[in-house]
């Protein structure tokens, strides 16, 4: 997740509570809210409670206290079977008894609709009912029904009102739902030839449902734009809707209009050559109505742009993203059992904004283990450079077996501590998102680590092949100074490391006491074994003029590695 640099998130039950109600009904092109729901015919309202009673996959059961109803289903399934009880008067029990289900068609995440055909027994008349995305099955009816209940012909100047109406509810940030019905002829429904044929429908009616975006949604969104990461919304709800609840929660600028290539419907992606795909990815910020397959075909267009891809869903439809994305997120109370298995993640908190921390700590994580990694290199390479240089010229090991167990113990366990630990900090969301390439050293680090690497090499070599003569001490004590040298100049490298990003080393350092206490701790285990387990250590002790110059020589790396940081970065990613 440190690596991310694009997250592709649903809308519904991500960026939004999931948590439906129905709040508008349009009865032809009256709001039946200014008039009231009386003012709806019967005729009108009996077509309502066939068309949401049979064509639903939720249902309405009473409380054990037989006082309330209780509604199942999907959150929209319940908003508007709870919507229908209390409004319209629905009864579903006598409504069974009143029809009987011949064909369904189940809801269709590319058609955005379902339907069913029903047998009305008390009129003996076969009747077929669709339900779906308002703008969809509009364009499949020819009538509508006006507040008198009277059925109208759908022209095209009634259908540009419609439009209108539609629009204004998803600017609103209203997901709209359509109603619409017809007659089947008998003839054309013979026994075992059931089928729905969308064609030719009369609308009934258009209801509003709102979903509430999460707290934090936008803090959110900004934080992740602060840290360069695009945000990108991908949904199946219509692009007025989706245009809306992307510039509440930030992703889009108020300013910013459909034409600019910010806001595409799936069909239109889809349809773009593969060449335009890959150059109009970048710049889609919202994609409406879109399908799981072209929330996969996204994915692929930006893994081969070479983005890291974070996908959030909960939903079925998620799963094909979410398996083919870098990092796969879900909702752990709204999301289903299968987006579930599909993802890396799951945000128990159901909080949009913890998906801002997991994108903090992963960062932060990478650094650390940067960090670490370049502590352990300019170690490695040093020890390796003095021991190769002196044994291939006095055919002499300058440190022992024990001595290098000794240096790799002390310091990768201090550094391990003192590094890989430190908590997530403002400096690492303005750094820009590392992506694909997954650099774990970077240009700048790979310079302070060779210049640390070869200043060590030059001063342990000079100890080795001088040190006796320089200081007037034995070949015992030349060597233990060589390893204190060592041992020293990596607890100095570990403090230039801390701050790494930062040319002010010692900012913040008093805050941080495990970091104080770690590298004392870790001072105070090398004086010990240097001066009291001669025995156990092979070290000979030193006295204060030799310690002095042992902090001497590793307290000029800070210089050196100063001098690098200010050296313009070329290249960095």
């Amino acid at each position: 997740m440190g690596f991310a640099t694009t997250i592709c998130t649903d809308k519904t039950g991500t960026l939004t509570l999931n948590q439906m109600k129905v709040t508008t009904f349009w009865l032809g092109q009256d709001c039946i809210e200014e008039k009231g729901i009386s003012s709806v015919p019967t005729s009108v309202v009996e077509l309502l409670h066939h068309g949401i009673g049979f064509n639903t996959t939720g249902s309405v059961n009473m409380s054990t206290s037989g006082s309330e109803f209780e509604f199942s289903g999907s959150p929209t399934e319940k908003a508007i079977l709870s919507w229908a009880v209390s409004e319209l008067n629905l009864d579903m029990e006598g409504l069974k008894q009143s029809g009987e289900i011949l064909h369904v068609e189940a809801f269709n995440s590319t058609k955005k609709r379902s339907g069913v055909l029903m047998r009305n027994k008390e009129q003996n008349t076969i009747n077929l009912h669709i339900k779906g995305g308002a703008e969809m099955v509009l364009a499949m009816c020819l009538n509508y029904y006006n507040v008198t209940g009277t059925i109208k012909v759908l022209d095209d100047d009634e259908r540009k009102i419609f439009d209108g109406i539609i629009q204004g509810m998803a600017a609103s940030n209203l997901r709209c739902i359509a109603f619409a019905h017809k007659q089947v002829p008998k003839e054309e429904n013979e026994e075992g030839k059931n089928q729905i044929e969308e064609n030719c429908l009369t609308l009934l009616g258009l209801v509003g449902l709102m979903d509430p975006c999460r707290p934090g949604v936008k803090e959110a969104v900004q934080e992740f734009q602060y840290a360069g990461v695009n945000v990108k919304m991908v949904t199946g709800d219509n692009i007025f809707t989706a245009r809306a609840i992307a510039t509440e929660c930030g992703i889009l600028k108020p300013n910013q209009d459909m034409e600019s290539g910010a806001v595409v419907l799936g069909e239109e992606f889809r349809n773009y050559t593969p060449e335009e795909r890959m150059e109009k990815v970048n710049n889609i910020s919202v994609m409406a109505r879109a399908s799981p397959r072209d929330k996969l075909l996204m994915v692929q267009c930006l893994k081969q742009k070479d983005h890291v891809v974070a996908v959030i869903g909960d939903g079925t439809n998620d799963a094909p993203a979410l398996k083919e994305a870098d990092i796969g997120l879900s909702m752990g109370i709204q999301g289903t059992e299968v987006a579930k298995e599909c993802s890396d993640i799951i945000i128990l908190d159901d909080s949009f904004g913890s998906v801002a921390t997991v994108l903090r700590w992963g960062r932060s994580v990478c650094t650390n283990v940067q960090k670490f990694i370049q502590l352990q290199l300019t170690l490695t390479v040093a020890t390796l450079a003095i021991n190769f240089v002196v044994s291939v010229s006095t055919r002499e090991v300058p440190l022992s077996v024990v001595e290098l167990v000794w240096v790799n113990l002390i310091i990768n366990t201090s550094g391990a501590l003192a590094l890989a630990t430190e908590k997530p900090t403002k400096e690492l969301m303005e750094k820009p998102p590392v992506g694909r390439t997954k650099q774990l050293i970077t240009n700048v680090m790979w310079r302070n680590l060779l210049s640390q690497a070869l200043y060590q090499t030059a001063v342990l070599l000079t100890l080795q092949f001088k040190g006796e003569a320089l200081f007037k001490v034995s070949a015992n004590v030349n060597g233990t100074l060589i390893l204190n040298v060592l041992v020293l100049c990596q607890v100095f490298n570990i403090f230039f490391m801390w701050k790494l990003e930062n040319k002010n080393k010692f900012e913040g350092i008093h805050k941080n006491h495990l970091f104080l206490v770690i590298i004392g701790v870790t001072i105070a285990v090398q004086v010990v074994a240097v001066e009291f387990l001669k025995k156990v250590a092979d070290m000979e002790r030193l006295n204060w003029w030799q310690w002095g110059v042992s902090v001497g020589f590793a307290s000029v790396s800070w210089p050196i590695g100063w001098v690098v940081k200010w050296i313009p970065p070329d290249g960095e990613n």
